[in-house]
């Protein structure tokens, strides 16, 4: 059989009625041994911050053998395969006939030379990324197998895309690229990322963040003889025990993490340098700008009254430099494609859990373009450790989830039939 398919009596009672939806849980089950080992496959090429290209380039592969069409890789690194329905029906409005972007990120947080060689323990897969976003690229790699062998009720073009940059240091450019006004993707409908695992979350509203690197420059000096120099170490210690006082909106949710900091060359000397990395964070754009103007007075103000009587050549200095900015955003509850994913989760026997969070939606929720990000099904755990892991339990109901949330953006009248298997 095609691809290591599962023989067709493997894969359960069939559901009554014969429905589309039915259909789609067969093939799902049997193709889930293909989709574990495509996700244990791109897993085990690194992809770390900027070093995306190989697993990149496997995935563009991958998505030239299930046929899709235009199949290539953007300037910045992003992998997109277009697929465009057959006879598909002309739709009233415009926007009903734009294409669907369907996502996952290549990237992980692993530096170059981490270990990700997988190992197994019963149901059990540990290897760094395997579930962020080993999971969500077999995922994107299972909707496009689906819809180039199988005549799915989906009248509108579906662009699958594996993006660059997600994870911290990317600062999401590979998805900024994407909607930068370009010719790679053009006007969309609506987004969809698939990250990680779950059946439950519907991410709708993305978390903004500032993320700041601030220092303090001096002239240092003895730790005797040059005492009462202005120590760049005294005047961050000073900001982030007035900063940490600061009160942050309930709501919109507000957030500031003093991550790291440093500065010094040894226990006998007044530092040149001290620094400290920040990450502000809020649901509201206009919370996130005004936390970080407070942050930014409150340095100045510091680095002032340190500097306080000084000569001018003892006077400490400041620099603050950018390390990413993510803008907040939000879908809708009412909009039709959470709604629609709504609707998913609930046919699968869950209760829905709107959240927010920060991922590759974030840009275009920004952009005002209907964005939501969904787990891809199964377990996981350790996520952003070398211990992370993945147990497919229920790994192929999420597929399935992401496969019903397009149908049901359709206007056919499409509908789910309960059955002997995962819907209700």
């Amino acid at each position: 059989m095609d691809r290591d398919e599962k023989p067709a009596e493997e894969v359960g009672p069939p559901f009554p009625g014969g429905t589309v939806a039915q259909e789609a849980w067969a093939r799902i089950q049997a193709m889930d041994d293909w989709v574990i080992e495509r996700q244990i496959e791109l897993t085990t090429i690194p992809a770390p911050p900027f070093g995306e290209g190989p697993r990149g380039e496997r995935v563009r592969e991958l998505f030239g053998e299930l046929g899709l069409k235009q199949v290539r890789t953007d300037r910045e690194g992003n992998v997109l395969g277009r697929w465009d329905p057959e006879n598909a029906p002309v739709r009233a409005e415009v926007s009903e006939t734009l294409p669907l972007v369907v996502s996952a990120h290549l990237d992980t947080v692993f530096p170059a030379g981490t270990d990700v060689t997988p190992t197994h323990d019963g149901n059990r897969i540990s290897a760094p990324g395997i579930t962020d976003d080993g999971r969500g690229l077999g995922a994107i790699l299972a909707l496009a197998r689906l819809v180039s062998e199988h005549p799915f009720p989906i009248s509108r073009p579906l662009f699958f895309v594996a993006t660059v940059g997600e994870e911290g240091p990317g600062d999401l450019r590979g998805v900024r690229h994407l909607f930068a006004g370009g010719p790679e993707l053009g006007p969309v409908s609506g987004f969809i990322s698939l990250d990680g695992v779950g059946l439950d979350r519907i991410i709708h509203r993305g978390v903004g963040s500032t993320r700041l690197r601030i220092e303090i420059d001096g002239p240092g000096g003895h730790s005797w003889t040059d005492y009462g120099r202005p120590n760049p170490i005294d005047a961050l210690g000073a900001l982030v025990s007035r900063a940490g006082s600061f009160p942050l909106p309930e709501q919109p949710r507000a957030s500031m993490t003093f991550a790291r900091w440093g500065g010094g060359t040894s226990i006998n000397s007044i530092p040149q340098k001290a620094w400290v990395e920040v990450d502000l964070r809020s649901e509201g754009a206009g919370e996130l700008e005004s936390l970080e103007g407070r942050l930014m007075e409150a340095c100045r103000e510091e680095v002032e009254k340190a500097s306080k009587g000084q000569p001018h050549a003892s006077r400490l200095h400041l620099a603050v430099k950018d390390l990413g900015r993510r803008p907040p955003g939000a879908t809708d509850p009412s909009q039709r494609l959470v709604q629609a994913a709504v609707e998913a989760t609930r046919r699968l026997g869950e209760e829905p859990q709107l959240v927010s969070s920060s991922t590759d939606s974030n840009l275009p929720m920004s952009l005002g373009i209907p964005a939501i990000t969904l787990g891809a099904g199964g377990r996981g755990g350790g996520i952003h450790t070398t211990d992370e892991w993945f147990e497919n339990t229920k790994g192929p109901e999420g597929i399935l989830r992401a496969l019903l949330t397009i149908l049901f953006l359709e206007e056919s009248g499409f509908s789910v039939e309960p059955g002997n298997g995962p819907l209700r």
